[in-house]
């Protein structure tokens, strides 16, 4: 089997580069032959570019051009799209249907039904346009970048292609990464099909298990009124448990105020990669305080392979990641005092850490351990190949 990863890159660095850069390696360790096509938003520098790059967002000839050259020279069996958005642009669907090469593409956020990408905007859950094909208030809004021109490029170009039947016909298989996400686009204007859609989670590599006496409680994020940040604060200002803040952000400032103020929460800031590891393998527990629909964030999935529980809000991603008193907690979000109980509890309850912790890493394993994302993306690729064998129109 030869599979083609295809991804559009972003300048600053986040998630989903992460994610394509560790199934290309899970891949290539498993002895799939793979190869790469990348497009690189570094190309986009001047403002010529950035308005050439909205124009052709709809359909980029340039990109399909690029993807028909890389289809004839590798001889892919299947192409995996990561984000084609916004230099490949969905013409990559059309150049691979036309050279009969099957496509699955990893859903990593909401940008297909929502032009904000994430359901989140001005401090609130987005969810107002979801079931539109040419929603006019996202526009009006700026949701995209606090754009109106750059959002009015985003929302033509998935609408034009909902009203052609793209996303319906020329993609084979959607991956989400949680049923929560998966629900969210089969309730949607997108126009796919339920058969079109698998869930696979995301995973991360074995770090190796946390120490058994844990103390204080963590938090890794950027700072940033979506995480939940606020939230954060106050619900430690009511406790005299220990908080750590690692990360950066625009509310940077209001996490320096709370420092001075509360005695039991301190900002570290950055720290080494090591260093953050050996920090979340020694914590009671990480607290999660996302208001936002998150996927699957990766440091919950690194907290769990640690044996360290997760305090998680009972909205998106984290909500299906967590089970209440099984590898974690769970709080209403946004709810300051509910939180603070639950980190109060934790906190108090050495037996009920431990009891987490345990579950913790059991879970790790059952669900998110490299051979079991393998697995799963070894199935989903040859079911697709099986599937396009047959009917390959």
């Amino acid at each position: 089997m030869k599979v083609l990863i295809l991804h559009n890159t972003y300048q600053q660095k986040g998630g989903e580069d992460t994610v394509f850069e560790s199934e290309l390696a899970l891949l290539k360790k498993n002895g799939i032959e793979v190869d790469t096509l990348l497009y690189d938003n570094h190309e986009i520098k001047s403002a010529k570019d950035k308005l050439l790059t909205g124009l052709f967002s709809f359909y980029n000839p340039k990109g399909k051009a690029k993807l028909l050259n890389k289809i004839k020279e590798f001889q892919p069996d299947i192409i995996h799209v990561h984000n084609f958005f916004p230099l490949a642009s969905p013409s990559i669907f059309y150049a691979a249907k036309a050279c009969k090469v099957p496509i699955v593409m990893t859903l990593h956020n909401y940008r297909l039904i929502c032009p904000s990408a994430y359901l989140f905007f001005n401090g609130r859950i987005y969810e107002d346009n979801i079931h539109k094909n040419f929603p006019i208030s996202p526009i009006l809004k700026g949701v995209y970048r606090d754009s109106k021109i750059q959002t009015a490029s985003l929302v033509l170009m998935t609408g034009i292609h909902k009203v052609l039947k793209t996303w319906e016909k020329h993609v084979d298989r959607y991956i989400t990464l949680t049923n929560f996400a998966k629900d969210k686009f089969l309730d949607s204007s997108l126009g796919a099909k339920p058969n079109q859609f698998v869930v696979k989670p995301n995973f991360v590599p074995d770090i190796g298990i946390g120490r058994e006496e844990r103390k204080d409680f963590l938090f890794i994020g950027r700072l940033s009124e979506e995480k939940g940040i606020s939230t954060l604060l106050e619900a430690f200002s009511k406790t005299e448990s220990k908080l750590k803040i690692l990360g950066d952000g625009p509310l940077k400032e209001d996490v320096l105020k709370a420092e001075k103020a509360h005695s039991n929460i301190e900002y570290i800031g950055f720290k080494p990669r090591t260093e953050v590891v050996e920090m979340l393998k020694s914590v009671k527990a990480l607290v999660f305080s996302s208001v936002w629909y998150e996927g699957m964030p990766m440091v919950i999935l690194e907290a769990l392979s640690v044996g360290t529980p997760v305090i998680a809000p009972n909205l998106g991603g984290p909500a299906e990641m967590i089970e209440d008193k099984k590898n974690g907690l769970i709080y209403e979000t946004g709810n300051t005092e509910i939180l603070s109980e639950k980190i109060s509890l934790l906190d108090k309850d050495e037996a009920l850490q431990k009891e987490l912790s345990a579950n913790a890493r059991n879970i790790y394993e059952e669900k998110y351990t490299e051979e079991i994302n393998f697995k799963i993306l070894q199935e989903i690729y040859e079911d697709v190949i099986s599937e396009y064998k047959k009917n390959p129109s």
